[in-house]
């Protein structure tokens, strides 16, 4: 019997084009897909993933083939993560860069173009972040993992306060200081 005539050979290649093409896909249509998941957006991974079993597994359907295409999902997955920490020019491809949405309270309407976002969803990942407006917002930026991080004055204030030591130095007591 040939090596690729074995279920679970197939099962595996099968798998790992399935998650390779997932990959692609969600990197061509967007960040947006995978951070700020709507009510569409959770419907869509549902039957996506509901689609695309048959094709992992085609009609086996036992416990083993299962097993077989879950451990391949986790090596391909353990292998891209691999991929992207030693090799940050395939990262930047296959993850895009960073954007700045917002600077200095203007939106840059071509990055948020680019990413795919409308006005609202960005005000709404604004208001997430504890912030009213968008004029009162110093820098959001679309992360490449889908995120939108928003620093504004506030974030200047909480993070230039100085922390009180609770516990002595090491290896002194509170009567020694």
């Amino acid at each position: 019997m040939s090596f690729f005539q074995n279920g679970y050979v197939l099962i595996a290649l099968s798998t790992a084009a399935v998650y390779l093409f997932i990959v692609v896909a969600l990197r061509l249509f967007g960040k947006s897909e995978i951070s700020q998941l709507s009510v569409t957006d959770l419907v869509f991974i549902m039957l996506l993933s509901n689609a695309v079993q048959n094709a992992m597994v085609g009609s086996d359907s036992s416990l083993s083939g299962g097993l077989v295409a879950a451990a391949t999902l986790f090596v391909v997955n353990f292998i891209f993560k691999q991929c992207l920490y030693r090799f940050p020019r395939f990262g930047r491809f296959l993850q895009g860069e960073s954007l700045m949405l917002v600077y200095k309270g203007k939106i840059n309407t071509e990055n948020l173009r680019r990413a795919k976002l409308t006005q609202d969803e960005l005000l709404e990942a604004v208001r997430e972040h504890g912030v009213s407006s968008v004029s009162e917002v110093d820098l959001a930026v679309l992360e490449v993992d889908g995120n939108i991080s928003v620093l504004s004055g506030d974030f200047n204030r909480r993070t230039t306060r100085t922390v009180k030591k609770s516990r002595p130095p090491h290896g002194q007591s509170k009567n020694q200081q």
